[in-house]
């Protein structure tokens, strides 16, 4: 009888482990279900509402460990238009010459060809797009707002493509930051490429406010390039 009792209990142990688990994993699911809905609505709203903007960005170039030397700097206006695409007027630029041809330039046509109808859609941060999974069900603070934080794998290799962590308001689901490694390097500077870009919100909608890439190259060695973006000026759909 003693025997029959213990191997009992246990079976009742196991299963109220086996519960356990079951409970916190769907609890854990449904949780990241909820933070990829406003996820996905978020990316919606900001396609549907925002019309075309335009703003400044300074690139910066930098080799070795020497982050306080530029040895090459370009400045460009941005302006984007929906169902258009985006295009750049350089403004200034200054340094190497090899940087700013074979760094520079082509991150600059890299945008352009990416920002195209058919091709925009496939870099936007949704579901269907990246793999998501929410890392923890608590909120964190980043860069003094409550965000969610979420692991994203890409789909398909493109470079501008980040498999990493996706940081996106808690309540709202905007993005805020993302951190990672380009699942395609983006130019010849770059081996592995690890990026990182943050997220104001302007008018309502999460537009990029500074940019770091660092890659290592047999080539170029490493190399660190920094887009600051300044100056929004947003189009805004109005009405319904």
């Amino acid at each position: 009888m003693a025997v029959w009792r213990s191997a009992w209990t246990r079976a009742i142990l196991g299963v109220s482990i086996a519960l356990f688990f079951c409970t916190a994993n769907s609890a854990q699911e449904s949780a990241s279900a909820r933070v990829i809905r406003l996820v996905d609505a978020a990316v919606a709203a900001r396609v549907e509402h925002v019309l075309g903007f335009t703003d400044t960005e300074r690139y910066s170039v930098f080799r070795g460990n020497d982050e306080s030397h530029p040895v090459a700097q370009m400045t460009v206006r941005d302006t984007y238009k929906k169902g258009v695409g985006k295009s750049y007027v350089v403004l200034s630029e200054s340094g190497s010459s090899i940087a700013l041809r074979f760094g520079l330039k082509p991150l600059l046509q890299n945008e352009t060809n990416i920002n195209l109808p058919g091709n925009v859609e496939k870099s936007w941060f949704t579901s269907a797009n990246f793999k998501m999974n929410l890392k923890s069900p608590g909120v964190q603070k980043l860069n003094e707002r409550d965000c969610s934080a979420l692991e994203v794998t890409p789909r398909q290799k493109a470079p501008n493509m980040i498999a990493g962590t996706l940081w996106v308001d808690a309540h709202d689901g905007s993005i805020v930051q993302i951190d990672g490694v380009a699942s395609k390097s983006p130019s010849v500077f770059a081996g592995t490429t690890h990026m990182t870009r943050q997220y104001t919100n302007i008018m309502g909608f999460p537009m990029a406010t500074h940019a770091r890439a660092e890659s290592n190259s047999s080539l170029f060695g490493r190399t660190v390039v920094t887009i600051d973006y300044s100056n929004y000026e947003l189009e805004i759909k109005t009405g319904k």
